[in-house]
């Protein structure tokens, strides 16, 4: 492949499919938090961006070294998705019931931001196979605009779900927790039968 309008095009509609579970996992922190600061807002939507240009590189350095090893774990992705995501949207819901979210809503932990970012990417590694064509610097460089893409995609979500969280109030952690299963569920099932 060679640097073309449609090298950059692919990868752009790339970054879009990968960063919807992130999306929807950005709304469903925005609903937590309606008051969280654009410099918040920012981290989160960054360390998604940041997990989905890491991801595909990995998948890419995986394919020109270890193949084999990688095809094996392939198996455990949507299983992995759907552990994290169950955890965090749990802890989110049952807190969400208790009425417990209004004190937990001031933070999400830099531990929780991390298995999100984790468990939303972690089917990007296998894109490394689609972008294995590519030499390292365009493997870099659509990994780079997919994180671009994710960024922005994800600070849309943040601001979608602080507008709703607002007017949700006592119920944004029970509906961000059901997001979060949701999408767990989601990338299981697809990852399993798709």
């Amino acid at each position: 492949m060679e640097w073309s309008f449609l090298f950059f095009f692919n990868s752009a509609l790339l970054g879009v499919g990968l960063a919807m579970d992130a999306f929807s996992v950005s709304m469903a922190n925005g609903l937590h938090d309606p008051k969280m600061s654009m410099k918040r807002m920012c981290i989160i939507a960054g360390t998604f961006g940041l997990f989905q240009a890491v991801m595909p590189m990995t998948g890419w350095v995986c394919v020109h070294t270890v193949v084999e090893l990688f095809s094996s774990f392939e198996t455990f992705i949507p299983w992995i998705a759907l552990i994290l995501l169950a955890y965090i949207g749990g802890k989110m819901l049952m807190e969400g019931i208790k009425g417990e979210e209004t004190e937990e809503a001031a933070a999400l932990s830099a531990g929780a931001l991390f298995v999100q970012g984790v468990a939303t990417s972690i089917d990007a590694l296998s894109v490394g196979f689609t972008i294995s064509e590519y030499g390292w610097v365009m493997a870099l460089v659509a990994s780079l605009i997919i994180a671009t893409v994710t960024f922005f995609i994800c600070m849309a979500g943040l601001h979608i779900g602080k507008k709703f969280g607002t007017k949700l109030a006592g119920k944004a952690s029970v509906l961000g927790g059901i997001i979060l299963i949701g999408i767990g569920l989601e990338i299981f099932l697809t990852g399993i039968f798709g």
